[in-house]
Parts: C-alpha cells; structure tokens; sequence
C-alpha cells in the first residue's frame, strides 16, 4: 500500500539539535544537583519536552528542581540554536524525491520551529503544514499520540497510508499509539550505539542512518503491509 502522507518530527531528523539541547540540559541538571552525561540525556530523554524531563528527574531523584530551570533553558537554548543548528545532512536530497504531501510534527514551539526551519532553508517545504504540540495544550507532547494525530487530522490523511519519520524513543512511541507506521532515523549527532536497537524495539519497522536512503526506504516500505 503506497503512503499519501509524511510526517516528520524535527529535532534530529531534519534539524540536527538535539545534541545541542542535550549538551545544554546536561548542563543545567548537572548544576541543578542532578549529573548526568550528555550520552545519557540522548538516550533517555531525546524527544521528550524540558517540561517533563524536569518531572521525570524530580519523580526519580526526589530532588526539587527550581521553577527557574524552564526558562533558563528555553532561553539559553534558544540563543545557541540560533548560532549554531544545522540541517541534517541529506534532508534537502530527500525532500526533492518524495512527491507525498508532508507536514511537521514537533515538541518544539512554533517560535523555535519557525526559526530554525528558517535559518537552515527549510521552512518553505512544509509550510504552513508545521505543527507544534505546545500549540495543543498542556500535557500533550510526545511520547503522547496527540500531535501526530492533530497533523492527520489537518492534512486528511488515512493512518494505514501515512509514514513517520522519527529519531526518538519517545516519537515511536507516540506515532505508534496514533496507529501510524514509523521509519526510524539515527543519522544525527545525538546518535547512541544502541539506538537503532532502541528505535526498532518502540515500534520502528526499518531504521536508517542517511537521510539520502529515505526516498527508497519510503518506496519499499510501500510495497509490504508490515505489522498492520
């Protein structure tokens, strides 16, 4: 069954931030009285919202973390993200070669979306499909389905006929829970030596590392059912 919709996240399959974020989360948890290394942060919280991170160490460290820590990091964030975030290799090669209606699916704000899709010359292949699960409400970011059922919803797609593309954990498992088919991507810097794995157990049929192999992937994906 061929697709009629992509959606992709963002953070680490078209813009390669995540490891920034990482390397400034660390930090501030580090300082905050919670160490933990820039790997471990990929690898446990890459695709999750500062919001609930910041629940996810107060619940297992029974530490209170200060109320200041969410904006000292969307701010300081947001400063190196402008400097320093680039487009993940190979993005613009695919984009040329999928003909299907796409849209963005996204943790990120729309101010910070808007700004890095801008800065790395992306902006104009997707919009205005470009959806943010702050813009829902509180609570509703991935690994909850609700944003990649807000893109089906606006773009008219069918969940037996769209495609994720996701590099997190968290991102699988919220397509997965939409009813949605996932290619996984480990072609950023944030990448970990169990992250294919990782990507495959949470639900990923395939895994690629290139963002060049998406257009075949997407072609061969299309010729078999997988687990739906």
């Amino acid at each position: 069954m061929s697709f009629d919709l992509l959606l992709f996240d963002c953070d680490g399959v078209l813009v390669d931030s995540e490891i920034i974020a990482a390397k400034v989360e660390s930090a501030l948890l580090t300082e905050a009285g919670y160490p933990i290394g820039v790997e471990e942060m990929c690898e446990r919280f890459a695709g999750m919202t500062w919001r609930d991170i910041l629940f996810t160490v107060e619940k297992e460290a029974d530490i209170p973390l200060p109320a200041s820590l969410l904006d000292k990091s969307e701010k300081l964030l947001d400063a190196k993200l402008g400097r320093e975030v680039k487009i993940v290799e190979g993005v613009k090669f695919a984009l040329a070669r999928l003909t299907q209606p796409r849209a963005i699916c996204s943790n990120s704000s729309s101010h910070r979306l808007d700004a890095m899709l801008g800065k790395v010359g992306l902006r104009e292949y997707f919009s205005p499909h470009i959806y943010s699960a702050k813009d829902l409400g509180p609570d509703r970011g991935k690994p909850r389905p609700d944003i990649y059922l807000h893109g089906l919803q606006q773009m008219g797609g069918k969940p037996e006929r769209t495609l994720v593309i996701e590099d997190s954990v968290h991102g699988v498992h919220a397509a997965r829970a939409a009813g949605l088919r996932v290619v996984g991507f480990t072609g950023g810097s944030h990448t970990y030596p169990t992250h294919a794995d990782r990507l495959t157990d949470a639900g990923a049929e395939t895994v690629i590392s290139r963002m060049v192999d998406l257009p075949a992937t997407v072609a061969a994906m299309s010729e078999w059912s997988g687990a739906f």
